[in-house]
């Protein structure tokens, strides 16, 4: 990545100055000029403290892409990939991110998206190596699913100001936790609700910037699990058909029923795809249940 920073509050190369109170909602913290986030995260987090961890995470709702994706997020996942951020400091940043996630957001709408993608990379610090509770994976698992449901700030890429992606990072963040082999059936339930809700929205553009297929991802995860069986999977695509709502009884009507028809066909196709090719007989039992979708819309 390209380093020109711009400085916001006082900074140290190692480590980040603490927030104050009136500063939690502002990035107080720079990536060191032209250097590498894979070496410069063997650095940074063994120095941590819970202060710092809270500095770099309120980067994620910073204007800037470059302060907010390319270097606070990117640092971020490094660190955890990286196994370099001690247990006491992930389950610090569990519950931070938690809280920025279920939070009003900030005025540019950049915050609560990224504090899921952040959420994303603790969930699958988890997976691999567990450190959290099950009640722990439980709350984040519900916390998840409560943000998946409730987006609606569609905005994907713009130019100029990067992504915010609210859709795609609350699925990346369902992805995770659906690979996890501890996430009980009740909170795949809550998963997969919460995707529901997301396919195909009343309020919601046409998807343009891949939503659809991240949406996918968790649900070809989930039909892996043998607690879920045919008729739980039917009942669960029979939800996506459309229903008696103004929308779908016009559908070519009007800018709703289209979008629904676009962004339930996409997901659809999606999952299709992907089931059809697959070699696992749990994922391939969801390819028919995608055409009859496809074949219910208008």
């Amino acid at each position: 990545m390209k380093a020109i920073w711009a400085v916001i509050g006082l900074t140290t190369m190692a480590a980040a100055t603490p927030a104050t109170a009136s500063e939690t909602d502002k990035c107080v913290i720079r990536r060191p000029a032209d250097s590498d986030l894979k070496v410069y995260a063997a650095h940074y987090f063994p120095k941590a403290d819970a202060a710092t961890i809270d500095a770099l995470l309120a980067c994620l709702g910073d204007p800037d892409p470059a302060v907010r994706d390319g270097f606070a997020f990117t640092l971020w996942s490094e660190g955890l990939r990286g196994k370099q951020v001690e247990p006491a400091l992930m389950r610090h940043a569990n519950a931070r991110l938690q809280a920025m996630m279920a939070g009003p957001g900030d005025a540019s709408g950049f915050r609560r998206p990224f504090a899921a993608l952040a959420l994303a990379e603790v969930a699958r610090a988890d997976r691999i190596e567990p450190f959290l509770t099950d009640a722990e994976l439980h709350a984040l698992a519900e916390a998840g699913a409560i943000y998946l449901r409730g987006v609606t700030d569609y905005r994907g890429f713009t130019a100029g100001e990067g992504w915010r992606h609210g859709v795609a990072h609350g699925a990346d963040l369902m992805l995770q936790l659906a690979l996890n082999p501890r996430l009980s059936r009740a909170d795949a339930d809550r998963l997969l609700a919460a995707i529901a809700a997301q396919v195909a929205p009343a309020a919601s553009p046409y998807y343009v910037h891949g939503e659809p297929g991240r949406l996918a991802g968790p649900i070809l995860y989930l039909a892996r699990r043998s607690d879920i069986d045919d008729a739980a999977w039917a009942a669960w695509f029979q939800s996506l058909h459309p229903d008696a709502s103004p929308r779908w009884r016009d559908a070519y009507a009007g800018a709703a029923g289209l979008a629904a028809i676009h962004n339930s066909t996409a997901f659809a196709s999606a999952i299709y795809v992907s089931a059809s090719e697959s070699k696992d007989p749990q994922i391939r039992r969801l390819a028919p249940l995608a055409v009859e979708l496809i074949r219910a819309l208008p």
